[in-house]
Order: C-alpha cells, then structure tokens, then sequence
C-alpha cells in the first residue's frame, strides 16, 4: 500500500465518523502520513514504509475501529522510531518527564523521607519532573534540529 493509498483511507475514514476519539487517531495517522511523503527517502526506505503499512491491515473494517487503529498507529510510530529515528513532536519531553517523575518519587522517598514523608515525597516528585522535562526538552530540541520530527 503506497502512502496516497493509506492517507485516502484516512481521509474517507475520518468524513465516515463523528467520534472524536477516531478523528484524533486519524488525524494523527494523516499528519505522520503527509510528513512521510513530504521527506526524502530512497527506493528501499519507500518500500519498506509501504510494506509495514500493508502489514497493519488498514484496509480491513474491524468491528471496534478505534481499537484497531489505535495499535496500528502505535505500531507505525515505533517502526519509525526504530527504523528511520522519525519521532513525533514532544516525543522525547513526554518519556522523559514520566521517568523523571518515578526516579523523584524514589529519590523522595529514600532520601527525603527523613522530613515530613509528603514534604519529602513533593520536592523529589517537583525535583524528578523538572529535571525530566529538561531533559526531554534539550533531547527533542536535538531531534528537531536533526530533522527527525514528524
């Protein structure tokens, strides 16, 4: 399936439904779709972007289609991270803030706990996600500038 191909079934399956939670996740899938075509890539990198899309069934008509496509699109995302290095915007401020918010936790707990427990447990949790968002901030911030966001 070429990329026309699956951006049309998008543009057909987001004018046939009126639940938001489905336009998201085609809207999502169209933009990924129009930034792909938009890119430079070799014959072998076409190929290989259009076989994972045949891969993911997009033509199929599955009874719970948010469902479907929800993991289709989660799918596509990770074989062009993992393929290409393609991320989608905030990809990297998002990972990173979530794991600054575990590692506050932890630090809060086995470190801080020596003041007031939530005292201790809030400045590691404030701590972590600070940290974490600058870090993911600086990370995305370095995929922009190497032209790997979507």
């Amino acid at each position: 399936m070429t990329l026309q191909e699956a951006y049309n079934i998008f543009e057909s399956l987001k004018t046939e439904t009126t639940k938001k939670h489905e336009i998201k996740i085609y809207e999502k899938f169209l933009h990924i779709l129009s930034q792909l075509k938009i890119r430079e890539f070799s014959k072998d990198e076409i190929q290989s972007i259009e076989s994972e899309l045949d891969r993911l069934h997009l033509k199929s008509n599955p009874e719970n289609r948010k469902k479907h496509f929800k993991k289709a699109l989660t799918k596509f995302e990770i074989f062009l991270k993992n393929t290409f290095s393609l991320t989608s915007k905030g990809y990297y401020t998002n990972l990173y803030s979530g794991l600054g918010l575990s590692f506050g936790l932890l630090f809060g707990v086995v470190f801080l706990s020596s003041w007031e427990r939530s005292l201790g447990i809030s400045i590691g949790l404030i701590g972590g996600m600070l940290i974490g968002l600058i870090i993911g901030q600086s990370m995305d911030a370095k995929a922009k500038s190497e032209r790997n966001v979507l």
